[in-house]
């Protein structure tokens, strides 16, 4: 009897303990397909169990809202709504709380401490240090349409003067101002040898994300595009920008982003299209697919099924005429009846969440021969050689031909041999490899991106 009471005590006991530990900041880094992304939880007692937030440092998002938090018997439990997904684990008695986080039915294995977590240390040699040899200025500006303010950095040659300037625009997901991920910062390093060159560059925070407000969730790619208008409108307010010399630079995404905001603005004197889509959102997305699917070895045949679900359920959207509930349940049902057994109810629900997204839905509707029909400045597009998110003939072909037919003569594309999505000299394109490795953009690109840049700027 007193060996149980001993062992009752000392169970009672470390529970006590664990409830008090559990409060604070805990850390983990999360690692999936070749990525590795931080992730801190905020845990806070109160008089009725817990609350939380969840913050992603290298996506740029903080303060996260965590909709249910509960500690019980050492299993700590999130659910968290915003990124459709929860957080189950178990805290040992080293204080690490052992679990998964789960997204759209997909579990993958974190750990989390009170210790500051590190990622893996990758060398990237051409990120610039500070002092920079040129001026920089952290500088927010607003759409006041939207109600959102935008944050960012307007580096300049020199602090006086009157300058050229581009506006950098991220692609598709939720991006900071150096359009971070996957451990690089392509328009850190982008900007920092246009500027060197002469060239004034602005770029700025997605909405909602790091020190820009809005809801990114809930913007498509015409919300976005003005957001970038905002910024036009923001540089003509700045003496020491060339009002005759402003352009765009969008990078996937943005480079449809970019050709919208050029087909309805003046102020727009150039554009810079990298990999860009050329290809209606649905057309896209399919070719983007297979040929990932096909390079990471999945089966011919398991390929062109996928191809044929999914063109199915593009079609449901290309039919549909609104984002409502009726639509979201119809994509539920039409993927039920495709992947039976309740074996596959991850997999249902996954796809499900990704088509009844309002980003996903209108850009699966986008047909960017529209937008470029409208674009009458001078435009630079190219593409890696071996990017299997936008492929680079078949999407170049198409910019081209789509803005020669609207008159549009003023046209330069080129494929750069060895590239991949991101402009890295690749071996084979994957986005598995973006991480891997060492350099973030191919001197050679940035060159070409540069020249060109110059000779509109004349």
């Amino acid at each position: 009897m007193i060996k149980t009471i001993l062992i009752l005590i000392a169970a009672l006991t470390s529970f006590i303990m664990n409830a008090q530990e559990i409060t604070g900041q805990w850390n983990g880094v999360l690692k999936v397909q070749g990525a590795q992304l931080r992730v801190v939880f905020h845990v806070n007692k109160t008089e009725t169990g817990y609350t939380s937030t969840m913050d992603s440092p290298d996506q740029g998002a903080k303060g996260i809202p965590v909709t249910k938090t509960s500690f019980e018997n050492v299993v700590f439990k999130l659910e968290i709504g915003a990124i459709k997904g929860s957080y189950e684990g178990i805290l040992n008695s080293d204080n690490i709380i052992e679990g998964k986080l789960t997204q759209n039915g997909q579990s993958f294995d974190i750990n989390l401490s009170k210790e500051i977590s590190e990622k893996q240390a990758f060398v990237r040699p051409q990120e610039p240090k500070k002092p920079y040899p040129y001026y920089t200025e952290d500088v927010k500006f607003e759409n006041k349409e939207a109600n959102v303010t935008l944050a960012g950095t307007l580096s300049l040659p020199k602090k006086e003067g009157n300058f050229p300037v581009v506006i950098l625009i991220t692609g598709s997901s939720a991006q900071n101002r150096d359009e971070e991920g996957l451990g690089h910062k392509p328009f850190l390093v982008l900007s920092d040898y246009l500027t060197k060159k002469g060239i004034a560059v602005l770029r700025f925070d997605d909405r909602g994300v790091a020190e820009s407000t809005g809801d990114f969730a809930k913007a498509t790619t015409f919300d976005f595009a003005k957001d970038v208008q905002a910024g036009v409108e923001y540089l003509k307010t700045r003496k020491e920008i060339n009002k005759k010399k402003i352009g765009l630079i969008g990078h996937s995404e943005g480079g449809l982003i970019a050709n919208i905001v050029a087909g309805n603005s003046k102020d727009i004197d150039f554009v810079v299209l990298l990999a860009s889509p050329g290809l209606s959102g649905d057309k896209l997305l399919l070719l983007q697919k297979e040929l990932i699917e096909r390079q990471s070895g999945i089966p011919e045949g398991e390929v062109q099924k996928e191809q044929g679900i999914f063109r199915g359920a593009y079609d449901i959207v290309l039919a549909s005429s609104k984002f409502d509930d009726t639509f979201k349940s119809t994509i539920n049902s039409y993927f039920k009846s495709k992947y039976a057994g309740s074996e596959n109810d991850g997999k249902v629900k996954y796809y499900t969440s990704l088509i009844n997204n309002i980003w996903l839905y209108n850009f699966i509707k986008i047909d960017p021969a529209s937008v470029l029909e409208k674009v009458k400045c001078p435009v630079l597009a190219l593409n890696g050689s071996k990017d299997l998110q936008v492929p680079a003939a078949v999407n170049l072909e198409a910019i081209k031909s789509n803005l020669v037919k609207a008159g549009n003569k003023k046209v330069t594309t080129k494929i750069l041999p060895d590239m991949n999505h991101l402009f890295q000299e690749c071996k084979t394109g994957a986005p598995d490899e973006y991480q891997k490795i060492e350099q973030t953009f191919s001197p050679i690109a940035l060159d070409e991106i540069s020249k060109w840049v110059l000779g509109q700027t004349k």
